[in-house]
């Protein structure tokens, strides 16, 4: 059975009259008579009663109507969805973040997708490191990732969205806390409270980078997974820690930021994909993306 012959039908059983539905359907009604015919035989009864004045339907034709009607009507809800799906508003997409320093970013790009494609869903995989989700991004686990630079896996792209200054974080009866800014190497015999080693924080990557810059290594006495635990540590007095400033709205009794005295040590935050990944939904989420996370407009 041809989807054709119940459209046929359907056009017929509607009009009553085979001139006007061959005309709706923009065919010759000698075509349209032996669709009929054909829809008829395969079927083994007969859909219409017609005679040289009128064409009305039996009770097969009658009974037959409904359910090919709601095969057209859902044939037409399939086609809508798959042009729909093929334009980015249906799908999924899989977004690594990592908290804290996606505060501000990610819920001006997940309410920024709800508004411009409701159906399309959106999967949130929180505490994905940075360097974490880079790494994903590269192996196909991750649609979309919150990275910092440098990206340098081959096969993914990137756009930056943000830029963070690296911040000192202590606690706020510190003998540091008074200082308008903390030169690096006067922590040189602090402890600290970072993320795990080797978990994949670009924080603690770049927490460890400038200390090494300034001649010694950071002694870590304590590690937690994720910012909003670091930062009640600092408070609470357990250690210092270098933090990035897109975790400021983090306030707390107890904790206070400085900067890093000399000049900003900035780092860049990016979206990043793999420019192979065929996903139209991804397409979209990006196009939706270039607003509502704009580019700075002098990244350094």
């Amino acid at each position: 059975m041809e989807l054709r012959h119940l459209a046929a039908f359907t056009a017929v059983a509607e009009e009553l009259h085979f001139g006007r539905a061959a005309r709706r359907l923009q065919m010759a009604q000698p075509p349209l008579s032996q669709q009929i015919r054909q829809l008829e035989k395969e079927l083994g009864v007969q859909l219409f009663e017609r005679n040289t004045r009128s064409v009305r339907l039996t009770g097969a034709g009658e009974s037959f109507l409904g359910p090919v009607r709601a095969v057209l009507e859902d044939l037409d809800t399939a086609v809508r969805a798959a042009k729909a799906a093929g334009r980015g508003e249906y799908g999924r997409v899989t977004v690594g973040f990592a908290g804290a320093s996606s505060h501000e970013t990610l819920p001006r790009l997940t309410r920024a997708v709800r508004a411009a494609h409701p159906a399309l869903e959106l999967v949130m995989k929180g505490q994905t490191y940075a360097n974490v989700a880079l790494s994903r991004v590269a192996d196909g686990s991750l649609d979309l990732g919150f990275v910092r630079l440098p990206v340098t896996q081959p096969g993914v792209a990137h756009r930056v969205i943000d830029e963070e200054e690296l911040l000192c974080a202590l606690p706020s009866d510190h003998h540091l806390a008074g200082l308008d800014s903390v030169p690096i190497a006067v922590l040189a015999e602090e402890p600290f409270v970072s993320f795990p080693a080797n978990a994949g924080s670009s924080v603690r990557d770049a927490m460890v980078q400038v200390c090494e810059s300034a001649g010694f290594n950071p002694r870590v006495v304590q590690e937690a997974p994720d910012s909003y635990t670091i930062l009640a540590l600092v408070a609470a007095g357990v250690g210092v820690t270098l933090t990035v400033s897109s975790v400021r709205h983090i306030q707390q009794s107890g904790l206070v930021y400085r900067p890093l005295a000399g000049p900003p040590v900035r780092r860049q935050a990016a979206l990043a994909w793999r420019t192979d990944n065929p996903s139209p939904a991804l397409r979209a989420v990006l196009a939706v993306a270039e607003d509502a996370l704009p580019t700075p407009r002098h990244p350094d």
